[in-house]
């Protein structure tokens, strides 16, 4: 079997994992061994999170990490787990359009079958969100950059209405709409927890909905029973593990006590984990 026949299954697998009221889970994975643990942990499939990623690799999270690095941390990932693998590819790592094909061809030689790609603007002076027809464009560039390789990527549309404080249901769905016309396989909608506004994006949506969960958000029961059809949980994970390392950091500079490392994995254990064979 090739390597595009394998990514195509591989594909295909993904987009079958999202079933609305019967969501795929995504604790979303940094690194190797996150991504290792997240695996053996039960998940049908890892995604990665673009700000823990940055964050891993020495940068902020914005649309500050370059495609190189990005993709090659992404890489690894893929290698390192048997279950389909979704990338977090911001704003596409790129200024335009084609930029955005170009990402979408490294991210499947990186081995991952999903992109999440944001409609953020992160520039200064710039507003919230990109203009609906020129990220409708770049999703477009993504959808036939994929196709054009035989792999049928699924590519989640971000809005970041409700990130971004800019629209409501209203903009959302008209957002949303202009994404899934262009060739986007579902929607993202970061900071949507409010039952009402999640019943409404699912209702509204054509297509699977993905919905951003961490402390305060309802459970992932309640979100199937709403009809979601992906629950992730983006930074969150990232964010909890490097508030440990801070944790123990100052216990131990502090008070020269170890009490924050109690629940630590066993060493054992994580070695022979990652001493696995893919």
């Amino acid at each position: 079997m090739t390597n595009t026949e394998q990514l195509r299954e591989t594909a295909l697998a993904f987009r079958a994992l999202h079933v609305p009221g019967r969501p795929l889970v995504l604790p979303n994975a940094w690194d190797t061994a996150g991504a290792r643990i997240v695996e053996e942990a039960g998940a049908a499939a890892v995604a990665t999170t673009s700000a823990g990623l940055a964050w891993d690799l020495g940068t902020a999270d914005g649309d500050r990490l370059d495609r190189e690095s990005a993709l090659t941390a992404v890489a690894r990932i893929a290698a390192a787990v048997r279950v389909p693998v979704s990338a977090d590819i911001e704003s596409g790592y790129a200024p335009d359009a084609r930029g955005v094909g170009d990402t979408v061809r490294a991210v499947l030689v990186a081995g991952a079958v999903g992109v999440n790609i944001e409609d953020a603007l992160h520039t200064e002076g710039a507003g919230p969100l990109r203009p609906v027809g020129e990220q409708a464009e770049r999703i477009a560039a993504a959808r036939a950059a994929a196709d054009a390789a035989g792999v049928p990527l699924f590519v989640n549309a971000r809005i970041d209405t409700y990130l971004r404080g800019a629209g409501g249901v209203e903009e959302t769905l008209e957002r949303a709409a202009a994404f899934l016309a262009a060739g986007a396989d579902g929607v993202f909608v970061p900071g949507a927890v409010d039952p009402v506004t999640v019943k409404a994006l699912v209702e509204g949506v054509e297509g699977p909905l993905n919905i951003l969960v961490g402390p305060g958000a309802p459970s992932v029961g309640e979100l199937a029973a709403l009809g979601v059809a992906r629950v992730s949980a983006g930074s969150s994970i990232a964010q909890a593990a490097h508030a440990l390392v801070r944790r123990a950091a100052r216990e131990l500079l502090d008070t020269g006590t170890y009490g924050t490392l109690t629940d630590g994995l066993d060493y054992a254990g994580l070695n022979a984990l990652m001493s696995r064979a893919r």
